[in-house]
């Protein structure tokens, strides 16, 4: 069932709860969105509004044997998957974001990364990853950036807003981060 516009305004400031595998569990990538939107927060599912690409770009790139729906998340830690977000926060729009909110959830991702320890940590967002970790010319792809001893990757940002990425070169991105795990021996797919 589609959230109502009440839905989404009462979703404002909720937090959708990380996905990741039980504790010993394998996690190969973590992706990470920016934050919530209002749909995800109304429906407590990760990239959740019709037309957001991650989904899509997900299965199109190897990763998943199938379309997965965002209310079947809780099956991407069978995948080696995770997903958590830099902000916790749900917003209409990612831009209501503060830098200090980004630069926060910077440092609670690294957290995570330091619990968790995927072989890959995954941000979709290139302009939110430039500001969370101050690093103004990042650009979409592998970065010399490590966590601990996660590779970092930048991806696009996959919300249906992003013009510029369409589906077939966001999921050609995904699939160069799945060959990548893939060769380092992490088998993400």
């Amino acid at each position: 069932m589609r959230p109502t516009k009440a839905d989404l305004e009462a979703a404002r400031d909720r937090v959708v709860p990380d996905v990741l595998p039980a504790p010993g569990g394998t996690l190969r990538v973590l992706f990470s969105g920016i934050n919530p939107g209002l749909y995800s927060g109304a429906t407590g599912h990760h990239f959740a509004r019709p037309g957001n690409r991650f989904w899509p770009a997900l299965q199109r790139s190897g990763f998943t044997d199938r379309l997965l729906a965002p209310s079947e998340q809780h099956l991407l830690p069978a995948f080696g998957l995770g997903i958590t977000n830099l902000a916790q926060r749900t917003t209409a729009r990612a831009d209501e974001l503060t830098a200090d909110e980004l630069r926060d959830g910077g440092r609670r991702l690294r957290a995570l990364v330091d619990r968790y320890r995927p072989a890959y940590l995954a941000v979709a967002g290139v302009t939110a990853y430039r500001t969370a970790f101050g690093r103004p010319r990042t650009q979409i792809g592998p970065q010399d950036d490590t966590f601990g001893a996660a590779r970092v990757w930048v991806l696009p940002n996959p919300s249906g807003l992003n013009a510029s990425w369409s589906l077939d070169r966001m999921a050609g991105e995904f699939a160069r981060l799945r060959e990548a795990a893939e060769a380092a021996g992490t088998g993400a797919g």
